[in-house]
Parts: structure tokens; C-alpha cells; sequence
């Protein structure tokens, strides 16, 4: 029998992904989240199906019996997290999870970082596409930097086709911040009311010169300046998949090959800078939501095999080898290191 790691959101568009990545990498998955019918409509002969709503702290402690970790795919996060890590905590084992929302992962660092240092439990927040993969990106690009002056993250994507989950993390995030923006400078995040800039970015060839647009925070505003001494950090969204996101009738992503991936390219570029001088790391893939998979397994089996450089709440970049851990996903993304 292999090792059972419990999934929250099982039937999730994510959540699904990760299940079968869990059978793939020898894995058992029990199948959890708040709807025993989804559950039941995506488990195979003989899945463990444990249904558990967050506000039921003794369903959650049934879900993870006996489980070597969970990886929550269930947002809203706002919402799901701090009851999934409560029940982690409880039951001694790892947390990972998917988490894009802003706050909700600035939350899992404010309120849970003593008492998981304290229970000796790793709980890895924003182990997806947005948060763990820039921030593995950045941690690679400083090398032997102990400190830089700004970090900045272009998303170069083909498309953006946002699930439902997607769209109701959106407006969770919207409401938490009454609808203003939110930066990461001068050390600390600052919500302000400006509107975002349209810029060109010089994205890796082949994609070449993009227009962009500034400051579109996503949660690597949390993830790379919780370990990084980078007061400055920048992200920016190809003008392209801003357009898709905002428009209310994009339609949701559709499998385009055997994996269930959808047809959308990526590619990530981060540069780091400190005084003149500037490196970069640079990660290329497909579908967003399906990367999140091997990326949140394989910190999974990085941290039941020992391989993870601390407990408590830390980012994907603090925990782990950033380099040799993105060389690791070679089947999933390609990976480049640019002086």
C-alpha cells in the first residue's frame, strides 16, 4: 500500500490534476472536500472518498486519519485554509495548497507561523503556478545573493481561461481589499487606487517584446519577499490574459490533450536586480492550472523524504533547493538559468 495523501477539492479543475499526479507518482489519494456527490463522480474503484466540510473540525480530523499529508486545492482560501491547517496541526502532518489569493496566504503566514514552527509541521502555502513557482524562480536567480534591490515577474501567457474557482477567488480578494490594488514596496504590502500601467517587457525569444500590464500583484508579493530581502518586487501579466480574466464571458480552460491540459502556453521570467548588476530565471510549460500539480506533489515528496530545509509556514523558495527542485519538473517545465 503507498502513501496516502489527502486531497481537499478532489473534484476541483486543480484538485483533479493533482489527484492524478498523487496515482502517477505512486501516491495513494483519499479524496476529500465539502460535496460527497463531486467526490463520488471523480473517484475510481476503490478511492477512499472522506467528505468534510471546513466547518466540521471533527469531519476534517476523519478526513486526514491517517494520512502522511494533505494538499488543499479547495478555495476559496480565504475560506479553507485555517481550518484544513488547523486540522493538519491536530493530526501532525504537512500542508500544502494551491492558494492564489493574496491575503489569505499573507493570512497562513501571519497567523500560523509559531505554531507550526512550534508542532514541527511544514505548511506550504501558494505551492502552484502563482506564488511557489516565481518565488522557486527568484530564490534560483539570487545564487549567492543575500539580498537584492528588486525582483520583477513577467507572465508571458498565450491566454488566461479562469475556472470558476479563479473567478471566486477574484472576488473574494476584491471584497477583502474593497476593491483597491495592492503592490509589494518599500519592504511591506501597500494597497493604493492607482490605475495599472500598460508596458512593453522583453520576454526570452521566441516570444519576444510584449505588451504588459504593471503591477499585476499576484501572490508572489507574499512568497518571494517572506525569505528574500527584496523590498521591491513587481509582477506583470501579458496584456492578452489581463483581457481574458476580465472579461466575465471568457469561457472556463478545455482539455486540448490525454492529460486533460488545456491548449494555453506559459512562460514565467524573472529578474532580479541589485545595484548594476542582474540575473534571471526563466520557466516555460503549459496549462497554469495543470503545473500546480507536479509542483505541489513534488513538495509533497520532497518534505515525507526529508528534503525540506525547514518546518513551520514557508514559501516554496525558503524550504526547498530552488534550483534542483525545478530541474525535478523537467517532464512538466523547462528551466533556464540567464547570468
Amino acid at each position: 500500500m503507498g502513501t496516502a495523501v489527502v486531497v481537499y477539492g478532489a473534484y476541483g479543475h486543480t484538485g483533479r490534476f493533482v489527484v492524478a499526479e498523487l496515482r502517477e507518482r505512486g501516491f495513494v489519494p483519499v479524496l476529500s472536500g465539502r460535496d460527497e456527490g463531486k467526490l463520488r463522480a471523480v473517484a475510481e474503484p476503490g478511492d477512499d472518498v472522506r467528505p468534510a466540510s471546513v466547518d466540521d473540525a471533527a469531519a476534517l480530523d476523519r478526513a486526514l486519519a491517517g494520512a502522511a499529508a494533505v494538499v488543499n486545492c479547495a478555495g476559496p482560501f480565504a475560506t479553507t485554509a485555517a481550518p484544513v491547517i488547523e486540522a493538519a496541526l491536530r493530526a501532525g502532518i504537512p500542508y500544502v495548497d494551491v492558494a492564489a489569493e493574496i491575503e489569505a496566504n499573507a493570512d497562513t503566514f501571519a497567523r500560523f507561523a509559531d505554531r507550526a514552527r512550534e508542532a514541527g509541521v511544514a505548511v506550504v502555502p501558494a505551492m502552484a503556478f502563482f506564488g511557489g513557482l516565481a518565488d522557486l524562480l527568484a530564490t534560483a536567480a539570487m545564487g549567492d545573493w543575500t539580498a537584492a534591490d528588486e525582483a520583477h515577474v513577467a507572465y508571458g501567457l498565450s491566454s488566461w481561461h479562469p475556472t470558476a474557482g479563479t473567478r471566486v477567488a477574484g472576488r473574494v480578494s476584491g471584497q477583502r481589499r474593497d476593491g483597491r490594488r495592492v503592490r509589494f514596496t518599500k519592504g511591506e504590502l501597500a494597497y493604493h487606487d492607482d490605475e495599472l500601467p500598460t508596458l512593453r517587457w522583453s520576454f526570452p525569444e521566441p516570444m519576444g517584446s510584449r505588451e504588459v500590464i504593471g503591477e499585476f500583484a499576484m501572490a508572489d508579493v507574499v512568497t518571494i519577499p517572506s525569505h528574500l530581502s527584496i523590498p521591491e518586487v513587481r509582477s506583470y501579466m501579458a496584456v492578452e490574459a489581463a483581457r481574458d480574466l476580465a472579461a466575465p464571458d471568457t469561457p472556463a480552460p478545455v482539455a486540448a490533450d490525454e492529460r486533460g491540459r488545456s491548449g494555453q502556453t506559459f512562460l514565467v521570467d524573472v529578474v532580479v536586480r541589485s545595484g548594476g548588476e542582474e540575473r534571471r530565471a526563466v520557466a516555460s510549460g503549459q496549462d497554469i492550472y495543470a503545473i500546480s500539480a507536479p509542483l505541489a506533489v513534488e513538495a509533497v515528496r520532497r518534505v515525507l523524504t526529508g528534503r525540506a530545509a525547514t518546518t513551520g509556514v514557508a514559501s516554496a523558495g525558503a524550504i526547498f533547493d530552488a534550483p534542483d527542485f525545478l530541474r525535478a519538473l523537467s517532464a512538466h517545465l523547462k528551466f533556464e538559468l540567464r547570468g
